[in-house]
């Protein structure tokens, strides 16, 4: 691993993405991409008696999931890097500690799939592992109990607020192409807390854009590179409001990445007919939507080299009732295509 840069790393070596799965709530699987999640759940408690138990369910399965497709075990597994959005990490703890593989805790709030993604690729190319897996979730209703108000609450949801995503992605990285491995990851860059003194904790997007902004200039500095260097320069959860401000606050910088920005949050659900207003967050809106999407049109060919930079918004109970900010937090990966022999 090479220091690139003011904040960004190079694996002296690709780390690959040997396979992945999704599993998601009704909602998700009603939207227009859930043909192609792995696990679309029936029920959103997933069997569960409360909304944490189904949010640890999703951990559970997708982990299985994916080291199914991948066809290793758990003993094949040197660590985990896994997080959500509950207090202590609480879907994590009680949803993977059946599997018994070593676990590192991760938290970066919806920039989580990021965080982990990157830190398991330290861990290989670092020598410290062969084989890792990064995982992650979110629930809509453990998220709006735990940040906003209970369900039965029944609050009005303002017209700039994102729909937490429920589902849950997990990713088996390996330091050795393996027959159907997904895609490799070539470069990282780690975000710094941005904030703008936004409070408002139902605007997500506003209060993460500005954190997508500082890493993606970042990127493009410490890479020499420029947005004409990748088919998809793609954010993980700011949604329509969000998209528009980090637009803009790029142009200010001089990067225009309007004709190749994608957002997770944007393109998880369908914005006609159904009612999440400024679209998906969430740690599981990244997470299931790389899984999902992003890795197939790499594997496709129809991209051959994307960032990926979910983002994650820095707020807790005591914090918003203490009148903070709300900071944000944004860490980038680029993942390449892998080429195909001839």
């Amino acid at each position: 691993m090479s220091s690139v840069g003011k904040s960004s790393m190079k694996p002296e070596q690709p780390v690959y993405i040997l396979n992945s799965a999704s599993v998601v709530g009704t909602k998700e699987g009603q939207g227009p991409l859930g043909k192609l999640f792995d696990l679309v759940g029936d029920d959103d408690t997933f069997g569960g008696g409360n909304w944490e138990e189904a949010e640890s369910t999703l951990q559970k399965e997708a982990v299985y999931l994916a080291l199914k497709k991948a066809g290793k075990e758990t003993t094949d597994i040197k660590c985990m890097f896994a997080g959500d959005l509950l207090g202590q990490s609480m879907a994590t703890s009680f949803g993977i500690s059946i599997y018994q593989i070593p676990l590192l805790g991760v938290y970066g709030a919806c920039s989580t799939c990021g965080e982990s993604i990157l830190l398991g690729t330290m861990c290989i190319s670092g020598g410290f592992a062969r084989q890792v897996l990064c995982v992650t979730s979110s629930h809509f209703a453990s998220a709006e109990k735990e940040f906003r108000f209970p369900l039965e609450y029944g609050n009005q949801r303002p017209l700039s607020a994102t729909w937490t995503v429920t589902g849950s992605g997990a990713f088996v990285l390996g330091a050795e192409k393996e027959p159907g491995a997904r895609a490799q990851i070539t470069g990282m860059t780690v975000g710094t807390v941005t904030d703008y003194g936004v409070k408002d904790s139902f605007n997500m997007g506003a209060c993460m854009a500005p954190a997508a902004a500082d890493t993606i200039k970042q990127h493009f500095i410490d890479f020499n590179s420029q947005p004409s260097d990748y088919d998809k320069i793609i954010t993980g959860d700011l949604g329509t409001v969000g998209q528009t401000i980090l637009i803009d606050l790029l142009r200010e910088q001089g990067y225009d990445i309007s004709d190749r920005h994608m957002d997770c949050g944007i393109e998880i659900f369908d914005a006609d007919t159904q009612d999440t207003h400024a679209g998906g967050s969430g740690c599981g809106c990244a997470a299931v939507t790389l899984s999902a999407y992003i890795l197939k049109q790499l594997e496709e060919g129809h991209w051959k080299k994307v960032l990926f930079a979910p983002t994650g918004a820095l707020l807790s109970k005591t914090s918003y009732n203490e009148g903070k900010s709300v900071p944000g937090i944004s860490h980038a990966l680029i993942l390449e295509a892998i080429p195909k022999k001839k």
